[in-house]
């Protein structure tokens, strides 16, 4: 799975400290999540993706979509 959450950030202006304080998870996870080496729980991804006001389908692209 890609994520699209530092552009998405860089949009709304937020650091990943700001992000994952928002979310309530630490920086390492953002980080980790931005590289695709973390598959986010559901609420997570919905936590995500409202703090930076977009949707979920928006911000994480499924390998499925290539084809």
């Amino acid at each position: 799975m890609q994520t699209r959450m530092k552009e998405f950030r860089a949009r709304t202006n937020m650091t990943q400290a700001a992000l994952a304080d928002a979310v309530g998870v630490r920086r390492e996870t953002i980080v980790f999540l931005e590289k695709g080496k973390y598959n986010p729980s559901l609420r997570l991804a919905w936590q995500v993706a409202c703090a930076l006001e977009t949707s979920i389908d928006e911000l994480f692209l499924f390998g499925d979509e290539d084809k």
